[in-house]
């Protein structure tokens, strides 16, 4: 009877070391919906600023710098998290300020992007996170 209660006991603690070591499964969406080899500028004015999981949103009146066209447009962002780490902070932004953004659009045509690059009015410049990838236009 002892043995079991030790076999019990070492069966639960193998367990629990077993569960805690197995790293977590990260799901993610894709970024299939974006044309992520095609990057644009955007200027404009914030409309809004949703500082929320699992993706940081702004929406922004912007121009595109080379077509001039004037859209409102809702930027997807990493989560709070990466962002953070990024140096971004929850009330950065928020309705009114003048920003810049580099952003890759959505396939389809809509006025929806994933954010590679934040300019501040000041000049600060903020990434999207690694996964989203960098800005490679200026």
């Amino acid at each position: 009877m002892r043995h079991r209660g030790l076999f019990t006991s070492f069966a639960a603690a193998t367990i629990a070391v077993g569960v805690l070591s197995i790293p977590p499964v990260l799901a993610h969406h894709s970024f299939a919906p974006y044309e992520t080899t095609l990057q644009m500028k955007l200027s404009g004015v914030v409309t809004d600023f949703k500082w929320v999981n699992p993706h940081v949103y702004i929406e922004l009146d912007g121009t595109d710098s080379k077509s001039g066209e004037k859209k409102h447009w809702l930027v997807e962002g990493a989560s709070t998290s990466i962002l953070n780490r990024a140096g971004w902070k929850f009330n950065m932004l928020k309705p009114g300020d003048r920003v810049t953004v580099i952003v890759s659009p959505l396939r389809n045509g809509e006025a929806a992007a994933l954010l590679k690059q934040l300019t501040l009015a000041d000049g600060k410049k903020y990434g999207n996170g690694a996964v989203a990838g960098p800005a490679t236009i200026e």
